[in-house]
């Protein structure tokens, strides 16, 4: 093959790879964030915002690795060197493959493994192209993906067992000082977080900055130096400040006080600020009050001129922003955390409940946590859809196959995987959120912090050692094993997990059929000879 032909499979590979990552982001990114959103400790919008910088900066800084598996791991690659561009052929269908297979399971609500999909999807066009033996099916293959796939929600789960256990017997157990002892607690759990990443993001390394060559005997103090850091910050400042708002209810106090807490005085709302607060019109007559809603909705709907006349004329660019806005939005607008709260009613009766102040104190965490998760999802599973864009793209500028499958990644095609799963969240993460906040047992604030630090555990050590698990497994794994702490089976909902096991044993064939099918439809196709 000449280099830089078949550039319509180049283009091709683009669109499906980037279709792919679109429903990654729909589909996956709800493992990382549908806890923290079911109990509340963040909004919908909130969410997706995080998660639009961490998804990015997990797939752009460490998700290389995990790509150059997908990507040399599972074909044999040998079998396509006099035909490089059939190699190119058959990424593009499993590319297709796995896209259509996810969006479609995306727009269910259906929480199915996207690493099933584009394994399947690139066993069924091996496998079409030129039979079994196209498969590595080996240990350095496919088993152990497979393998990888029985054993993250089991490790997840029992991570997530442990950390909810140790909260549950040393803090919640204990209603009468549970939230002293929860102050005591969150600094040593802030401080297990940051080690984590930051011992992480040293083994793994950053294509940009290089943390991988840092000598091994320095890692272990410069772990334990940030670590100590931060929990003393924590103990210290953020705890104050927890114990002011909360226990002290300084409703007053904001975020930034976090910093200069030790050093300020009670920080109470007055009466006024107290009644508007909580939704009242204290002080403010009715007469003035329905006039000030009136001018509110006038000036929110953009009908207050500057004279202070009504126009009900906008010019054009205001409306096309207005609709561009609203289409932006409508992803970020949806009911999440009580979504078919009645059907699923019995089943969080039965879950054990503890002190809501306590409760609070885990709500930060949990986004530092749901953060964590969604850093390590994106450098795991961007490989999903730009492993195979890595092999196209390769060959297009080459011309041969490269039979090692570990050169490197061009930093573009992890930005253009980061892109992707960010939008396919805006966009249509809501639908899968759904499903697996609140759906499947009850969640708290310590309930999803549990979880998604078992959850980010499993993750990022698989994504060290190479392998591409689900994150799907990992989060149902996480979340059965919470719920079960409950000690009591009715508080999970196992019709949704039995849906979820057979979801991940339909989509590994699902998707390698369509792209199996598609393979098949190019190259088998009759072809027109011009007289």
């Amino acid at each position: 093959m000449e280099p830089y032909s078949y550039t319509w499979l180049l283009v091709l590979g683009l669109v499906v790879a980037f279709a792919d990552g679109f429903g990654i982001g729909a589909n996956d990114v709800a493992n990382s964030f549908s806890t923290s959103v079911g109990s509340r400790s963040l909004t919908l919008r909130q969410a997706c915002t995080i998660a639009f910088f961490t998804e990015f900066l997990g797939s752009f800084l460490l998700g290389s690795k995990t790509t150059e598996t997908i990507r040399g791991d599972i074909l044999n690659v040998d079998l396509f060197e006099t035909q490089p561009e059939i190699l190119m052929l058959c990424m593009v269908c499993a590319l297709f493959g796995s896209a259509t297979w996810v969006i479609f399971a995306s727009s269910k609500g259906w929480p199915v493994s996207t690493t099933h999909s584009i394994v399947g999807g690139i066993i069924g066009v091996g496998i079409v192209a030129f039979g079994p033996e196209a498969v590595d099916w080996s240990y350095d293959g496919v088993a152990k993906i497979v393998t990888s796939w029985f054993i993250s929600p089991i490790a997840a789960g029992l991570i997530a067992a442990v950390i909810f256990s140790a909260t549950k017997y040393f803090v919640l157990a204990y209603q009468d000082t549970s939230f002293q002892r929860g102050l005591v607690a969150v600094p040593v759990y802030f401080g297990i977080t940051t080690a984590i990443n930051v011992l992480f993001l040293i083994y793994k390394g950053s294509v940009g900055l290089n943390l991988d060559k840092v000598p091994s005997h320095v890692i272990a103090p410069i772990v334990f130096g940030i670590t100590l850091v931060v929990s003393a910050f924590s103990y210290f400042f953020y705890a104050q400040w927890l114990r002011r708002k909360i226990l002290g209810n300084e409703r007053a106090l904001k975020w930034y006080h976090i910093f200069i807490i030790p050093f300020i005085g009670p920080h109470h709302l007055n009466d006024y600020e107290n009644d508007v607060t909580l939704g009242g019109t204290s002080g403010i007559s009715e007469k003035s009050s329905k006039y000030s809603k009136d001018t509110m909705d006038i000036v929110v709907e953009g009908k207050l001129s500057n004279d202070g006349s009504n126009t009900k004329k906008k010019s054009i660019f205001h409306k096309w922003f207005s609709l561009f806005n609203k289409f932006v939005q409508s992803g970020l607008s949806k009911e999440v955390a009580d979504y078919k709260a009645d059907i699923d009613r019995k089943m969080h009766d039965v879950a054990t409940k503890y002190d809501p102040d306590t409760e609070k104190l885990y709500s930060f965490l949990q986004v530092i946590t749901a953060a964590f998760a969604s850093f390590s999802h994106g450098s795991n599973d961007v490989a999903n859809a730009v492993g195979p864009l890595a092999t196209i793209v390769l060959i297009y500028g080459t011309g041969t196959v490269d039979s090692s499958g570990k050169a490197p990644v061009p930093i573009w095609i992890l930005a253009l995987g980061g892109a992707a799963i960010d939008i396919g969240l805006i966009f249509y993460g809501y639908h899968v959120m759904r499903s697996l906040g609140n759906r499947i047992t009850y969640h708290s604030p310590a309930r999803g912090f549990s979880m998604e630090l078992g959850t980010s555990l499993t993750i990022l050590t698989a994504s060290k050692l190479g392998l591409p698990v689900s994150t799907t497994h990992c989060i149902t794994g996480a979340t059965a094993a919470v719920g079960l702490c409950n000690g009591k089976w009715q508080a999970l909902n196992w019709k949704l997990l039995a849906w979820c096991f057979f979801s991940w044993i339909l989509t590994l064939p699902a998707a390698g059929g369509i792209a199996g099918l598609i393979f098949a439809f190019v190259t088998f196709a009759p072809k027109l000879n011009p007289i």
